[in-house]
């Protein structure tokens, strides 16, 4: 919490000289331990590495001022946990609790490198000391992300310290609410969380919307399978989040403002609920900040975990406390939003670029990405790929930069198969075009979308049908229901492809799911509905033929829905050792000692379990 020296600001000349202040407090110490305690790293037990080195600088006699910090998600969440040593920014990956004692006396009070923690590029053998030097990281252009890693997000004055709620004196100082949405639009920031519409173009209708009580929503709804990058935002650098929407709320003419965040995101919430309580200390948040007449305040609102609320109706919905049901989009909710007034809602990615804008320009943002795409995207790269992690590349980088640069490619040797991009409404993109450029326009003329930021890499293994059967399923039970096109077509659509995983596809089912995705794209009352045939349709343009060998040949070719392959067992490659046979719960194996061992296809149950068991890998899918 904010130290009970600390004033209220009654200026921005007041803001620049704590900032100078803090500055000036943290270089005093002369070493600095930075751990990471974002949700992967803490779940790799970095918070217990990161008391250790608390108790190291404190029990420490030598004569040098060492600080140990806790910082946000760096984004590398496969090499978790990540600790990194100033001076010279000495990245550590995989560090483990044994380390701890051994970073503090090579590296923290000898200056040397422990070399086993340091990243080793595969292809190369290289070593690399810094995060500059690390393929993951050399490719990206980080932004939104850019406090994550350095800051602690416990603590305003590391915010700052770093330069933080500067482009909010800015605004209030020497900007009009007009010059602030000018600055926006130059910048031609489109929304974060998956329309892509302009930022600046959802302002000014607000700001121009007739009423006196305006309100401001950050959606930290986040629901996409494999998604964090909005969570690893409000954990790793929540004033940003807070920043953005004063600077929104200055422009609009709003006084109140709310996070609506996902109950499942605790840490989340909590690091929220320390800034807002600290901001407001020092006069950031509530009534004339800064000393001017501008006055605001945010609260926060638990979600309960429905997909369907992040939609911007049904979570407004939600917020008054009624069922998250989306409404019809002919009353636009910048004219009558939460409880019937005009209501601006931004996600948390888009919130947390507004400072950097103000504060670097329009023109500086715009001339990172694509003529309608600009600036850079957060993306929680997951699937089968080596690096997993979050990542923030520049508009219309490729795909395949994306995946085989920054994510290090499909493990294993095996082959690319598929990118889904957009969530669970989006579609699955196949090797063909991993060279197409990801912007908001690139991506919806492939049958996918932007979306909020998820991409998930699938391999050779991968069946297509079972890809699109789950995204299905996931949609038919996060949906409301409200609508018929949605609640009785996608329940229609998931049957279908039940069916088909299971071997008991017709000819005509996949024409009959055309239909129904038509239907729902025309009819359906939200985006969740309205995009829900993706996934299937993305699936048949690009795999009929995985479509077709279910249906007719009855036939998995990746070999993942059971009933449509079977095991065998491989003569050369079994070495008669007897596992496979002694851990069959149907007793379909035999054979002897030092005799190749069969499976019985009459007896075996598709269990799997000698598939699992075999350390030879003699038992083969057919």
């Amino acid at each position: 919490m904010t130290p009970p020296a600390l004033a209220k600001l009654a200026s921005p000349v007041d803001l620049e000289a704590l900032a100078q202040q803090f500055r000036g407090d943290s270089r005093k110490a002369s070493k600095c331990v930075r751990v990471c305690i974002g949700t992967g790293c803490t779940a790799k037990g970095s918070r217990k590495i990161y008391e250790l080195f608390c108790e190291a600088a404190e029990q420490c006699d030598a004569d040098v001022n060492i600080e140990a910090k806790c910082v946000g998600c760096h984004g590398f969440c496969e090499r978790g946990p990540v600790v990194v040593v100033e001076p010279g920014e000495i990245f550590y990956q995989q560090v483990e609790e044994p380390d701890v004692a051994e970073i503090f006396r090579e590296t923290v009070l000898g200056g040397r490198i422990v070399e086993r923690l340091l990243y080793e590029d595969p292809a190369t053998g290289k070593k690399a000391r810094e995060a500059a030097d690390i393929p993951f990281y050399s490719a990206q252009q980080r932004v939104v992300l850019s406090g994550n890693g350095r800051i602690d997000p416990t603590q305003i004055t590391d915010y700052i310290a770093d330069g933080g709620y500067s482009a909010l004196a800015k605004a209030l100082s020497s900007m009009t609410p007009e010059d602030v949405i000018s600055q926006v639009e130059l910048a031609g920031l489109r929304g974060r969380g998956g329309g892509g519409f302009p930022t600046a173009r959802k302002w000014q209708s607000c700001r121009e919307a007739k009423g006196s009580a305006k309100y401001v929503i950050c959606n930290g709804d986040e629901g996409d399978p494999g998604a964090f990058m909005d969570r690893s935002i409000m954990e790793g650098n929540p004033h940003s989040v807070i920043e953005g929407m004063l600077i929104g709320a200055y422009a609009i003419g709003s006084r109140q403002g709310y996070i609506y965040v996902r109950n499942e995101y605790p840490l989340a919430v909590e690091h929220l609920k320390a800034a807002i309580s600290q901001a407001s200390d020092m006069g950031l948040l509530g009534k004339n900040i800064l000393g001017s007449s501008f006055s605001f305040d945010i609260k926060i609102n638990r979600g309960g975990g429905a997909f369907v609320c992040g939609e911007s109706t049904a979570l407004m919905a939600s917020l008054e406390g009624r069922p998250g049901e989306p409404r019809a989009k002919y009353v636009h909710t910048v004219e009558s939003g939460f409880r019937g007034k005009p209501t601006n809602l931004n996600n948390v990615e888009t919130w947390a670029n507004v400072p950097q804008i103000i504060n670097r320009g329009g023109e500086w943002f715009a001339g990172i990405g694509t003529e309608k795409s600009k600036g850079t995207k957060v993306f929680s790269l997951v699937g089968n790929v080596v690096n997993t992690g979050l990542v923030e590349v520049p508009m219309g980088i490729t795909l395949r930069r994306i995946i085989e640069e920054i994510g290090g490619g499909v493990p294993d040797g095996k082959r690319f198969k598929a990118v889904q991009t957009g969530g669970p409404s989006g579609g699955c993109i196949p090797a063909e075009h991993l060279d197409v450029r990801v912007d908001f326009d690139e991506l919806t003329k492939l049958g996918s979308m932007m979306g909020s930021g998820g991409m998930i890499v699938m391999d050779e293994d991968t069946c297509m049908v079972r890809v699109a059967q789950y995204f299905t399923e996931f949609l038919q039970k996060e949906s409301c229901g409200k609508c018929t096109p949605c609640r009785e077509g996608l329940a229609q659509m998931l049957h279908i492809l039940n069916g088909i995983t299971k071997g008991d596809g017709e000819v005509g089912d996949i024409e009959e799911v055309g239909t129904l995705a038509q239907l729902l794209e025309g009819t359906a009352l939200c985006a969740l509905g309205k995009t829900a045939a993706n996934p299937i349709l993305s699936t048949i343009r690009y795999f009929r033929e995985e479509y077709d060998a279910h249906i007719l040949d009855r036939h998995c070719p990746a070999k993942e829905c059971r009933g449509l392959f079977h095991y065998e067992i491989d003569r050369e490659a079994c070495k008669a050792c007897g596992i496979c046979l002694k851990n069959c719960p149907a007793d379909a194996i035999a054979g002897e000692k030092k005799v190749p061992h069969i499976i019985y296809q009459g007896k075996c149950t598709l269990c799997g379990t000698c598939w699992d068991k075999c350390p030879f890998s003699a038992v083969i899918k057919v």
